[in-house]
């Protein structure tokens, strides 16, 4: 059976295709570098042409959805749809526990959840045909043609349905609309034929945030943060000073605008630079300014500190967060493929280490939304590209699962939809779906009824040809009304 999850990479190393020698993103060593990495960073927040919208009347966001992107496809027997009926090659290690709902069972190692999960709706009926990762783009946008192993012409043309949330809907006031949190850009959709200007704001480089080596140690340091920090001599007065930008706002186009990352640089400007200096966006990545026991609740994991920042941007007003919970940015942590692959592992020794952690993540979350007041407003989803083979022993390990793009689980909560409940079911052994099928198409259309935009709405691409941002005839899942 084949090895690799992209051509040459795990046959070499996982993380040959890290290019650790080439430079990366903005080197920020001089005056220019900072205002470069600034810029850079306001043309993902969307603030131009945001600000431009808000000028003619958009309305801003008061709904908001956090993507919990389980990196590498997790296992759906191993977490959300047991069979413990099955001989141990198809059931895998882990026993199933009863939940809050009656007759339902979820992995053991889930506790948290099955003690609340009438506060969820486990979707055990996802299809996720022509998904594949590296990039991770069919479920993040809602198309199964945003393949580009498939399609490299144009297969990371489609919007992620976080870029047209920012297109049609937009943030609050002085916030980016669509913030991810990510290991490596393979793991997120992009703007797409929207333009850069809808591509997400980068929030690791705003928040001071612990880091971890790839297998999951941490390195007891901190990153990020510099986003809002500026090279010495390099005051916020100075930022503000409009007349004096203009000489680098032109220098800064021959550079940039030639890439295409920053458009328009016109009267709305001003206020993108305003955004990074103000208080606002700056206070909603700053997590010293929550509470000690709110973080202490949360805990001091990357991933947990990532889910607390994101509560704090969607009450700021940010319409669209991701957070990549990858240690790495080859194909994810999630990638379970078996022991002998590091640093995938397998079903036992990876994925079991996991599932505590994003138990306890997931029910904090939703829990300090719902504590908060905010969770009618806040649709939370949990998952990952596809699920994994039925079968354990896979690519010479007795403990992996392979790819398995023919059914996956997920689970969603808040919103105001109606949950406690399970949608959809797969056969005997998990292979197959058995009935309801919900599709990345119908996933995306729920998503833009819960945030108010239309779904008969179309984009262009570069050709100026109109296509609807509903995809494959997707409707929005009708259980959750």
């Amino acid at each position: 059976m084949n090895r690799v999850c992209r051509p040459g990479i795990h046959a070499q190393h996982a993380f040959s295709s890290f290019l650790p020698l080439v430079p990366e993103g903005l080197t920020v060593s001089s005056r220019r570098n900072i205002l470069k990495a600034s810029l850079a960073g306001m043309a993902g927040l969307t603030v131009p042409r945001l600000l431009e919208q808000r000028a003619e009347g958009a309305a801003p966001a008061h709904k908001s959805v956090i993507l919990l992107w389980m990196t590498g496809g997790p296992s759906h027997i191993d977490t959300w749809d047991p069979k413990p009926d099955r001989p141990y090659i198809n059931r895998g290690p882990f026993a199933p526990i009863a939940t809050k709902l009656p007759g339902v069972f979820i992995c053991e190692h889930l506790p948290k959840q099955a003690a609340m999960l009438d506060r969820f709706t486990v979707i055990r009926s996802a299809d996720p045909t022509d998904s594949n990762h590296e990039p991770n783009m069919v479920w993040q946008t809602g198309n199964r043609a945003a393949e580009p192993r498939i399609d490299p012409q144009k297969g990371d043309k489609w919007p992620a349905i976080g870029s047209i949330i920012s297109r049609f809907r937009g943030a609050a006031d002085g916030m980016p609309p669509y913030v991810t949190f990510h290991k490596g850009n393979s793991h997120i959709a992009f703007g797409g034929y929207l333009g850069k200007q809808y591509d997400p704001f980068a929030g690791n480089r705003a928040a001071r945030l612990p880091e971890y080596d790839h297998v999951g140690t941490p390195l007891n340091r901190m990153t990020g943060g510099e986003m809002f920090q500026f090279a010495r001599g390099l005051t916020h007065e100075r930022l503000l000073d409009r007349t004096a930008l203009l000489n680098d706002f032109d220098a800064l186009r021959r550079d940039i605008d030639q890439r295409g990352s920053l458009s328009a640089m016109d009267g709305y400007s001003q206020q993108a630079v305003e955004l990074v200096v103000g208080s606002q966006a700056q206070a909603a990545f700053d997590l010293s300014r929550e509470p000690e026991d709110t973080r202490r609740r949360y805990g001091d994991h990357l991933w947990c500190q990532q889910a607390l920042l994101a509560r704090r941007l969607v009450e700021a007003g940010v319409a669209f967060v991701t957070l990549d919970l990858s240690y790495h940015a080859a194909s994810g942590t999630w990638d379970t493929h078996g022991d002998n692959i590091p640093p995938y592992g397998g079903i036992k020794k990876g994925l079991g280490p996991l599932l505590p952690l994003f138990d306890h993540l997931l029910t904090t979350l939703v829990s300090d939304l719902d504590e908060r007041g905010t969770l009618d407003n806040t649709l939370v989803i949990a998952m990952g590209e596809f699920g994994r083979t039925p079968y354990m022993g896979t690519q010479d390990s007795v403990d992996g699962r392979n790819h398995w793009p023919a059914i996956m689980s997920m689970c969603m909560a808040g919103g105001g939809l109606r949950h406690g409940q399970v949608i959809g079911a797969s056969e005997f052994d998990g292979g197959h779906i058995a009935a309801r099928p919900v599709t990345p198409g119908d996933l995306a259309a729920t998503i833009y009824r819960h945030m108010g935009v239309p779904l008969e709405a179309t984009f262009d691409d570069d050709r100026g040809r109109p296509h609807p941002i509903v995809q494959n005839n997707g409707q929005p899942i009708a259980e959750l009304s």
